[in-house]
């Protein structure tokens, strides 16, 4: 088969440069810009927006057709009949397990839930008020200090163990963020408990009684987990690739991943609902902000409806949309103010022109805001269950490209500053 090729012809020159096109499974054709460097040329991409950055069989996302694909699986069977642990052999080992292996893996995470105890002493130099976020990039990235026995990258089993670490541990620190904020005691995890069971056990539960964790909610949470659990070359992924390819432990890629992931750009779209709903207040004043979101001289932005990839409807939220009806519906909170403002501007966006027009629909982070407000988790907490969720397709695009031949991370420039010049004499 003749290989396809780009050619690119310089102004005012006469030469042609011929750039090899590859292809991938799906999604479009790749024009290997790589040679481009021996001609003294870089392209320009602000935003790497068209620019593939590496190789991945981990995740697809076409954006027009609201397509997200884990493995090949789509995102909805998987929320339907999969569960975020399982979710996680698949991202980690390229197939799903038989019993036996999802056993041994869930086995695997269970213990290695709990931390170092000198670790619990890290929180006591935080105070009170400090975001859960800032905790959580100190301690992940400290937890290099406490397993020497695992930072070899070279080693398959080494890259294993820190993986099953990662996640394990993720929602036991997250939680612990949390308890010191409100200044309880850290909950232990119990190895008798599911991975979402854990969590809001370790959330809400206290020394004084028995832990009871209602089955509708760890369900929910442990969608919210697998929903978030990859999205392909996001800005946090690739920042975890970017540390990971100058050779860096994997416990300080992931802190640096939880560090991009924290700004409102990216993980932090959930929160921003929720801040958005507390401003509008009441359902009276919805109109006046549809014609604000409508205004295009006009700051204010709805949050939580269309994304920058899905131009079609977020297949995640059609998932999401539904564990949200059985979340508000088993918790009784429907006539709350700050619920049925956000039923209403679903209802809004769902059969407006202006937003049908736009593929303006509500997202994952809409629906997922709406959901964590309702169990009672603080809005503090939102970007650090997106971390939680997020850490497996982290640690697989971070062990993929360590398993294969990797270059150091060197995007290049287009330098618009001072050409050379003399400092001047005194």
């Amino acid at each position: 088969m003749t290989k396809k090729m780009a050619k690119l012809t310089l102004e005012d020159s006469n030469e042609i440069i011929e750039l090899p096109i590859h292809q991938g499974t799906i999604g479009p054709d790749v024009v290997d810009v790589g040679g481009l460097t021996a001609k003294g040329l870089f392209t320009y991409d602000p935003g790497f927006v068209s620019t593939a950055s590496c190789e991945s069989a981990i995740t697809y996302i076409d954006g027009d057709e609201g397509v997200l694909l884990h493995r090949g699986y789509p995102i909805e069977q998987l929320a339907e009949k999969s569960d975020f642990l399982e979710t996680c052999y698949l991202l980690l080992n390229g197939e799903l397990p038989d019993q036996a292996q999802k056993a041994k893996f869930e086995n695997g995470i269970r213990y290695h839930t709990m931390v170092q105890e000198q670790l619990s002493d890290f929180f006591k130099g935080f105070p009170r008020n400090a975001h859960p976020m800032a905790i959580m990039v100190g301690v992940v990235g400290a937890l290099s200090a406490f397993y020497h026995d695992s930072l070899d990258i070279t080693n398959d089993e080494h890259r294993r163990i820190a993986a099953y670490r990662l996640i394990a541990k993720m929602p036991t620190i997250g939680a612990m963020c949390y308890k010191h904020a409100i200044g309880q005691p850290f909950m232990y995890p119990r190895n008798d408990f599911s991975f979402a069971e854990n969590f809001l056990h370790m959330m809400f539960s206290t020394p004084c009684e028995e832990p009871k964790v209602n089955p509708i909610l760890a369900k929910a949470m442990d969608t919210i987990f697998l929903l978030h659990a990859d999205h392909e070359q996001n800005a946090s992924t690739s920042t975890v690739r970017l540390a990971g390819s100058t050779g860096a432990n994997p416990f300080a890629c992931i802190s640096s991943g939880i560090a991009a992931l924290w700004g409102p750009a990216h993980g932090g779209a959930n929160e921003a609902v929720l801040t958005m709903l507390d401003e509008i207040g009441n359902e009276s004043r919805i109109e006046e902000f549809i014609r604000r979101a409508k205004d295009k001289n006009d700051p204010f932005r709805l949050m939580g409806f269309g994304h920058r990839v899905y131009k079609n409807f977020d297949p995640r939220a059609k998932v999401m949309r539904q564990i949200c009806d059985e979340v508000l519906d088993d918790l009784g909170v429907e006539n709350d103010p700050l619920f049925r403002i956000a039923r209403r501007l679903e209802k809004i966006a769902l059969e407006d022109d202006y937003f049908i027009e736009r593929k303006l629909y509500p997202n994952v982070d809409f629906y997922s805001g709406i959901i964590l407000k309702a169990i009672g988790i603080p809005t503090s907490m939102f970007t650090v269950i997106f971390a939680i969720g997020r850490t497996p397709g982290w640690i697989s695009h971070w062990d993929e490209m360590i398993s294969n031949p990797y270059r150091i991370g060197r995007p290049r420039q287009l330098y618009t500053g001072h050409a050379r010049r003399d400092y001047p004499g005194k």
